[in-house]
C-alpha cells in the first residue's frame, strides 16, 4: 500500500514484476556548466493516500569527497502508520562530475518485511552487483545485471531530472538500474502549472516519468513538479497505481 514511501515515486518505474531484457537508452548527461547541486537543503513532505496523512518523507543531498551523498527517508505515521507500518532508508552516491551512481543502500521495513540491499554500480566490468538480506528469514540473494557506461539510480533520478532544461513538450531519457534489469526512462516535460503546498504557492514544471519496463510500463503513473526557477526544487510528487492515489507535497525545505 505505502510501499518505499518516497522511493515509490521513481522505484516503481524500475520494479519488474518479471524478467526484462536490458533495454538502450540515450547516455546520462553531465551537470551542465554552472550547476550547483542543492546541497545542505532537507526537502521534507507530507505524504498523503486517499486523502489519508499516510506518512512523512525527506530528501537530501550533501558533498562527499568528490561525490554526491543522496539521503532519503519514509515513514508511515498515524491511523494508517498503525495499520501498516513503514520505516524506508535509502543512502546513494554519485559522482558530482558525471552524475553516475556508483552505490544505493536501502533499509527497507514495510509492513512484517525487513530487507536490506546494496547495489554497487561496477563501470569497469559494465555490471551492477545486487546484494540482498531478508532480516526476518535471513535468506541472503547476489545477483549482477549489465549497465552502460553511466547509469542512475531510484533516488538519485529525482536530482538528475532536476538539472535537465525540461523544456515543455521536450522529452529526455536515461538508464536505470534498481538491481534488477536496466531500463530505460524516459522524462517528458508536459506543463507548466501553479502548485500550492504547506511551504507555499509555486511556479512548476510538471515532469512525467515512464519507463520501458515494469509496473508504470501498463498499470501505473508518475509525476514530478520541479519549481520553475534555477532552483528545480520538487514541490509536489505523485504516484496513481490501481490501489489509489499517493501525493507528496512539500512541507519545508530545512537547511
Amino acid at each position: 500500500m505505502l510501499a518505499c514511501l518516497l522511493g515509490v515515486l521513481v522505484a516503481l518505474a524500475a520494479a519488474q514484476t518479471q524478467p526484462a531484457p536490458a533495454v538502450q537508452a540515450a547516455p546520462m548527461q553531465a551537470p551542465p556548466v554552472g550547476y550547483h547541486f542543492p546541497n545542505g537543503q532537507s526537502y521534507v513532505y507530507d505524504v498523503e493516500w486517499r486523502l489519508w496523512t499516510a506518512g512523512t518523507a525527506v530528501l537530501s543531498i550533501e558533498p562527499e569527497g568528490n561525490e554526491q551523498h543522496v539521503r532519503a527517508a519514509g515513514n508511515s505515521v498515524g491511523t494508517v502508520g498503525l495499520l501498516y507500518h513503514v520505516g524506508d532508508r535509502f543512502d546513494a552516491w554519485i559522482n558530482s562530475q558525471t552524475f553516475c551512481s556508483r552505490r544505493i543502500t536501502k533499509h527497507i521495513e514495510e509492513g512484517s518485511r525487513r530487507v536490506e540491499t546494496t547495489n554497487d554500480f561496477d563501470y569497469a566490468r559494465k555490471v551492477a552487483v545486487l546484494d540482498q538480506v531478508n532480516l526476518r528469514k535471513g535468506d541472503r540473494k547476489h545477483v549482477e545485471h549489465p549497465i552502460p557506461g553511466c547509469a542512475t539510480d531510484v533516488i538519485s533520478a529525482i536530482y538528475y531530472t532536476a538539472s535537465l532544461p525540461l523544456t515543455t513538450g521536450s522529452s529526455y531519457d536515461f538508464p536505470l538500474n534498481d538491481g534488477g534489469e536496466t531500463v530505460a526512462v524516459k522524462v517528458t516535460a508536459e506543463a507548466r502549472e501553479e502548485v500550492k503546498t504547506p511551504a507555499g504557492t509555486f511556479r512548476t514544471v510538471r515532469a512525467q516519468p515512464t519507463a520501458s519496463a515494469g509496473v508504470l510500463k501498463d498499470r501505473g503513473k508518475i509525476w514530478v513538479w520541479y519549481t520553475d526557477d534555477s532552483q528545480r526544487i520538487p514541490v509536489q510528487m505523485r504516484a496513481r497505481m490501481g490501489w489509489g492515489t499517493l501525493t507528496f507535497r512539500l512541507v519545508r525545505v530545512d537547511k
